[in-house]
């Protein structure tokens, strides 16, 4: 089929393939007998055809050679399960053994394929901790005991850092400290969001081990594919990696997931474009479920914002639906009889598209928003340690997002070490943990003039997860020279906020603070804190702090927060918005003279307009677009370069 398959492929304008992934087994079918000329031939075939290869690492799937009669080398839940052979990610990836095995078979990868020149780029494993999260085999406890060593150098440091005395939790060597495995109720919050920091850390490393074993043999850029449900810290991950990409199969109705990954991994690897690595032609399927077919046009109008919004590939999962397995159902560009799938008129939509618009895309790139909003999946650890009434920190964090979304602010999603040059507005939404660094550039970027709006959900718990004992947000709140009263939930109390002519019910585990008549924005009516406040403003050197308690909830908080968010972009000059109606986006961009390029993607299938500030030339249609409202239709891309 190899043969057909690359015909069909240069009929769908398919330009790049990713193999290997999960093929241990092909390459070495038997311990130490590896051979990958398959692999070698496919490429240079490939290349042969006008078509370039990612190409990735196996070691998702070990051989039943390596997991047979060998339970301590695979990974262990929670509940003390070890995993059996199948499936993938079944194996252990801090134990010594399948590290070793993983070296040699990267190792043989690169020398055979890392001068071929039709491999464009690697990616290193896939979808790291997306089936499985924080394993507690023997292995990762004799590396919990070093690490924790090594972070705290005596135990008696450690024992303070967690107020161990509290439930006689106390530890006398680094031996006794356990995993966070069964228990009759909850364990203690220092050493739950440790134990997921330290598996965060050490699957990094692992990819970077693979990563310097790669570039011995290969100078093509190297990647993972990732997203944020994940459990990693992406940043940290991406850290040693040449280029950002992820995997998406986010739903038309959920479009604003989409478009926050596409606006934080535009800014992980700042300067260089992101690649999405995965995403369905239609829809995406396992045995136990299936996603809705995509709506006709929708996913061009996905490709078209990953594009406009820095994205330098659009990859499908997968192109030859598999025949077996447990995702035979997944959608694909080709099915497994050869045949057009549902999907394949759409892939070559995106192909039209993407013709149209690449010459344009090259010649400029993302323009640098003026707001930014802070994503840390260290806060992630945080959340799943302490998640109160079950709070989903990729949910809180996503529709917060939209709010910026819906209001046509350009804005850019940046993780926790990024530079906050050139920002007007910075945003600290759910972030428990202010690190001492971060605070630091966050107050210097006050002191120059920027606004630091902090919360709702920031700044209550110090590093080790535990509580400030000098103030409720600890340095933070003497800085702003506010006083915080009270946190305790606010939900069903009553509690209405009134801020900026809106009122709206406050929810979620909130901070109140004084009322100051100098400081106070929003206050509280009813419930247990009437009276007080839960927006405050201070300030400082040329700029401010802002805190925001308490999320406001609901349709009224919904416009409440957009008053908010308005009333500062207002303020501080924000200059890099638009009044484009929701479901329909602009993503600005810019050439090296400094003209400015909007494209425009209507993403709901409704359609949508925005108004187009000055005389612009349609670079679609080489049509003038005079000054008024712009209509756009559904699923349509509009590229718009203004005289």
């Amino acid at each position: 089929m190899i043969r057909e398959d690359i015909e069909l492929m240069k009929k769908a304008g398919i330009n790049v393939v990713r193999i290997g992934e999960f093929a241990w087994h092909t390459m070495e079918p038997e311990e130490g007998e590896i051979d990958i000329s398959f692999f070698v031939e496919i490429i240079n075939k490939l290349y042969e055809n006008g078509i370039e290869t990612v190409m990735c690492t196996p070691t998702p799937t070990p051989p039943i050679w390596f997991t047979h009669n060998h339970p301590e080398r695979m990974y262990v839940n929670r509940d003390g399960k070890v995993m059996g052979h199948g499936s993938r990610q079944h194996a252990c990836t801090n134990h010594p053994y399948f590290r070793k095995k993983a070296s040699e078979v990267t190792e043989h990868i690169a020398k055979a394929v890392g001068l071929l020149p039709g491999v464009i780029g690697w990616q290193i494993d896939n979808e790291f901790k997306c089936h499985v999260s924080e394993c507690m085999c023997e292995t990762c406890r004799g590396l919990w005991h070093q690490w924790l060593e090594e972070r705290y150098g005596t135990i008696e440091q450690l024992n303070e850092a967690w107020g161990t005395k509290i439930w006689s939790e106390y530890y006398h060597s680094f031996d006794q400290v356990p995993q966070p495995g069964p228990a009759p109720f909850l364990h203690n919050s220092s050493l739950s969001t440790m134990y997921r920091q330290f598996s965060m850390e050490k699957i990094a490393e692992f990819s970077d081990s693979q990563a310097e074993i790669i570039r011995q043999y290969s100078d093509a850029p190297i990647t993972h594919n990732s997203n944020i449900p994940f459990s990693v810290d992406n940043e940290r991950l991406f850290e040693q990696l040449d280029f950002a990409s992820f995997d998406t199969y986010a739903t038309q109705e959920n479009r604003a997931s989409y478009l926050m990954n596409c606006d934080l991994w535009r800014n992980f690897k700042k300067g260089r474009d992101f690649w999405i690595m995965e995403t369905s032609t239609s829809y995406a399927a396992s045995l136990e479920s299936y996603a809705p077919p995509h709506v006709n046009g929708y996913l061009r109008a996905e490709a078209a914002a990953a594009y406009a919004l820095g994205g330098e590939a659009f990859c499908y999962w997968l192109w030859r639906q598999q025949r077996a397995g447990c995702e035979q159902p997944h959608g694909s560009v080709i099915s497994a009889w050869g045949k057009p799938t549902i999907g394949f008129q759409s892939v070559l939509e995106v192909e039209e598209m993407r013709k149209r618009i690449e010459p344009l895309m090259i010649a400029t790139k993302p323009l640098q928003a003026e707001i930014a909003i802070t994503y840390s999946d260290q806060a992630k650890a945080f959340f799943q340690t302490e998640p109160h009434q079950k709070m989903d920190f990729r949910g809180l964090v996503t529709n917060f997002y939209h709010t910026f979304v819906n209001l046509g602010v350009h804005r850019d999603v940046i993780p926790e070490k990024a530079s906050l040059q050139g920002y007007k507005l910075l945003f600290t939404p759910f972030l428990p943990y202010i690190s001492d660094e971060y605070r630091k550039r966050a107050i210097e970027f006050v002191q120059e003039g920027g606004t630091w709006i902090v919360g709702p959900l920031s700044g209550g718990r110090t590093k080790e997860h535990t509580i400030h004992t000098n103030a409720a947000l600890g340095e933070l709140e003497e800085i702003s020279d506010v006083e915080a009263l009270y946190t305790y939930p606010l939900d069903g109390t009553g509690a209405i906020g009134q801020a900026f002519g809106e009122s709206a019910p406050l929810g979620l585990w909130s901070t109140v603070f004084e009322y100051d008549k100098k400081t106070t924005v929003g206050t509280i009516e009813g419930g247990n804190s009437d009276g007080k406040a839960f927006i405050t403003e201070s300030k400082i050197g040329k700029g401010k702090i802002v805190h925001l308690g308490s999320l406001p909830v609901g349709e009224k908080g919904n416009a409440l927060l957009m008053k908010l968010i308005d009333h500062y972009a207002k303020e501080a000059e924000v200059s890099i918005r638009t009044d484009v109606t929701e479901g329909t986006i602009v993503a600005p961009r810019i050439d090296e003279e400094g003209n400015q390029t909007w494209v425009i993607v209507n993403m709901n299938g409704i359609g949508g307009s925005v108004t187009i500030p000055g005389e612009a030339l349609d670079c679609l249609t080489e049509e003038k677009v005079s000054e008024d409202r712009l209509e756009v239709g559904p699923y349509e891309y509009r590229v718009i370069s203004f005289l």
